[in-house]
């Protein structure tokens, strides 16, 4: 059983409109899923054909239905892929998507809030290879934005990567229109949400040790913010 939510890209999912359990599907996530995977393969870096413990670990905060990692998974097959979620009705349709994966390299999702120390869900500090992201930081608080990056500079390896996409605006103007629209629609849903500031992200990296490598411009006016941890720490 299955079910499609079709929401604009960049809002790909609210926990009020899932059911539980169901195989989600979401034409957002979909419609963006090959172009990410693309940007992905210039910046994994694995050729191994099966995962072990030594295997590099790709933890996908705020994971929705689950599509990213089942379309990603297959095309790096020495990756340990880690779903996680906040919204608990998700997790059914994460896991359908994690059992199904022809490479079984999708460990079962974790219910994680962004705000916690990652330590609170058994994760070592300077553990994690990759660190991934979609769609979130401008439909949450912007204390989740902090909880991400905070943890980011303490879990990521020196010199790992967090990779991030979505909708963002620099030098505090948005642009084109369609970005401004989605703006002040996700700020009537609730006045902390929005998009956020390329530049503010920036400073916000500084203070946990990460450094902005490469931007990336994505279809339907998204990006890929390219995030490396700094090697001496």
């Amino acid at each position: 059983m299955s079910k499609t939510q079709d929401f604009t890209d960049g809002f790909t999912h609210n926990g009020t409109e899932s059911i539980n359990g169901e195989k989600l599907i979401y034409p957002a996530a979909t419609r963006n899923q090959e172009p990410i995977l693309q940007v992905l393969k210039r910046f994994i870096i694995c050729d191994e054909e099966n995962i072990s413990d030594e295997s590099p670990l790709f933890l996908e905060v705020s994971s929705g239905s689950g599509q990213h990692l089942y379309h990603f998974a297959p095309h790096f097959p020495g990756v340990r892929f880690q779903p996680t979620e906040y919204d608990k009705s998700l997790l059914g349709s994460i896991t359908y998507y994690s059992q199904a994966c022809p490479t079984k390299n999708i460990y079962a999702p974790i219910q994680l809030d962004i705000c916690n120390d990652f330590k609170d869900y058994g994760l070592q500090e300077n553990s994690i290879d990759y660190l991934y992201n979609a769609n979130m930081i401008h439909i949450t608080p912007y204390q989740c934005t902090l909880g991400l990056f905070k943890n980011a500079g303490c879990y990521l390896k020196p010199d790992a990567l967090m990779i991030m996409y979505g909708p963002y605006c620099k030098d505090g103007i948005i642009s084109p229109q369609s970005n401004i629209d989605f703006d002040a629609f996700l700020k009537s849903r609730d006045p902390s949400w929005g998009l956020r500031d390329i530049n503010d992200l920036i400073k916000l990296a500084e203070e946990n040790d990460l450094s902005l490598i490469d931007t990336i411009e994505m279809p339907a006016n998204n990006k890929i913010l390219i995030w490396k941890k700094n090697l001496n720490t």
